[in-house]
């Protein structure tokens, strides 16, 4: 269930922001609150993020997500992956976008 985009996004955003709510992370990520859930989770499993709480001035319970060593070089190599394949997305809809260019051309 954590697939590599929002294992990506879910370490890119906590990184940026550890206060975040998992119903904001949802948000932003475009999944559901439940998964947010289950991939927080997971990473805390594999020693990715660790979670701290502690109470506001509200009296509600909060939660700050902090990635671990283990996290910052995962999200590194996360980032590379993700740079490479979304280049060679890229180059293909490129060539794509040429190759449609080209048919018109002749209408």
């Amino acid at each position: 269930m954590l697939d590599e985009t929002t294992h990506y996004g879910l370490l890119k955003t906590l990184e940026e922001n550890p206060s975040i709510s998992q119903r904001d992370l949802a948000k932003r990520l475009g999944v559901s609150l439940g998964k947010v859930n289950f991939c927080l989770n997971a990473l805390v499993e594999k020693g990715s993020i660790k979670i701290n709480n502690f109470r506001n001035s509200d009296n509600k319970l909060a939660y700050a997500y902090l990635l671990t060593p283990r996290g910052v070089e995962e999200k590194a190599r996360i980032t590379v992956e993700f740079l490479q394949r979304k280049v060679q997305e890229y180059e293909r809809l490129k060539a794509e976008i040429e190759e449609l260019r080209k048919e018109t051309t002749h209408y």
